[in-house]
């Protein structure tokens, strides 16, 4: 009886050693917060620290109330952005996703990189317009999403506004 116990973690511990190793689809492992490896002072064991971006690059002249686009290793976090001119719902949308795709990709990443995105609607009565715009701008597989109407309206008279987040 003794023999078999010995066999048998003999040949668990291989099995044992290679389950500990974390994987995420594709077979890659996944990176520490100390192996980011995106050029952006991140990997040989430093660690990540917070970037603020600016669309245009450099900072504005005043402090402003909020950092348009942050990253932090190799997550971004996108501003609410809104669409102020005059417009329909499917004419504000495409503006906003416009800009968030510049954003995502003004820092090495991309609208299939988003993981989670925030929708607030001026009224609900404008979810289908906003979802004709929405559909497929995020790629095969799109993060999560959550839809909102603001109760008090968007800030700038916009009829939507839209955040996220997202990996490089």
């Amino acid at each position: 009886m003794s023999s078999n116990r010995r066999d048998f973690i003999r040949k668990a511990a291989p099995v044992a050693a290679v389950a500990a190793v974390p994987v995420v689809a594709g077979g890659q492992a996944m990176a520490s917060d100390n192996d980011q490896g995106n050029g952006k002072g991140h990997g040989h064991g430093r660690p990540p620290r917070k970037e603020v971006h600016y669309p245009g690059g450099g900072q504005p002249p005043e402090n402003p109330l909020f950092s348009p686009i942050v990253t932090y290793g190799n997550m971004v976090f996108i501003s609410g952005i809104g669409a102020h001119f005059e417009g329909d719902i499917r004419a504000h949308t495409d503006h906003v996703l416009n800009e968030i795709e510049r954003y995502l990709e003004s820092v090495g990443s991309s609208m299939e990189k988003v993981l989670k995105v925030n929708v607030y609607l001026n009224t609900l009565d404008d979810y289908a317009g906003m979802n004709e715009v929405f559909l497929g701008r995020w790629g095969k597989e799109p993060g999560v999403r959550t839809t909102i109407a603001a109760a008090a309206g968007i800030p700038g008279d916009s009829l939507v506004e839209i955040d996220c987040i997202a990996v490089i």
